[in-house]
């Protein structure tokens, strides 16, 4: 578990499944991925997160908000599954509740994975990426010090898809400030 001033990023527990299929059904959450999924697919990505655990140590995490919800959405590290010249890579990612949004939540529990990634894992680099047109995450990269590097076509969306054109982003321990001390 890692704990921030207002989160709890834990493993996933069987009471998350509903509440995080209900965000991942969401159009407005899902707009910038590859579309909203059914309780099976959203069931199957909180497998994967746990076996990534099981594997590696590290996952993208249940969020808890205490005092405010039980589960507000996924955050946290893992292995790029694709291939890519940027590849092998650990990708920092979030996906939230829409009701959660505005709140700097996004921010704090990925700055807290990047800092378990780098403390405790003893991870050298980690790397976000999103559509082209992802403008709050470009900007979460950018608070969390993240340096734009490359665009490329993600390999996992059909050529035509107005999702394809990614951006890439980057930090190293070095150049994050528990790296610096």
């Amino acid at each position: 578990m890692i704990e921030t001033p207002r989160l709890l990023l834990r493993p996933w527990r069987a009471g998350d499944l509903a509440l995080f299929a209900e965000q991942n059904a969401d159009p407005a959450v899902m707009r910038f991925l590859a579309g909203v999924l059914t309780r099976a697919e959203s069931d199957a990505y909180v497998a994967r997160a746990e076996q990534h655990l099981a594997r590696t140590g590290f996952c993208k995490w249940a969020v808890e908000a205490p005092g405010v919800a039980p589960l507000i959405g996924a955050v946290g590290l893992s292995w790029l599954t694709f291939e890519a010249p940027f590849a092998p890579a650990v990708e920092v990612a979030w996906r939230l509740h829409r009701r959660y949004w505005g709140f700097g939540y996004a921010t704090e529990a990925a700055a807290a994975s990047i800092d378990d990634g780098f403390n405790r894992v003893g991870l050298t680099e980690v790397v976000a990426l999103t559509a082209m047109f992802n403008t709050a995450s470009i900007r979460v990269m950018q608070r969390l010090g993240m340096t734009r590097t490359i665009e490329f076509d993600h390999p996992s969306l059909p050529p035509g898809s107005a999702l394809r054109r990614h951006i890439l982003y980057r930090l190293s321990r070095a150049d994050h400030p528990i790296g610096k001390s």
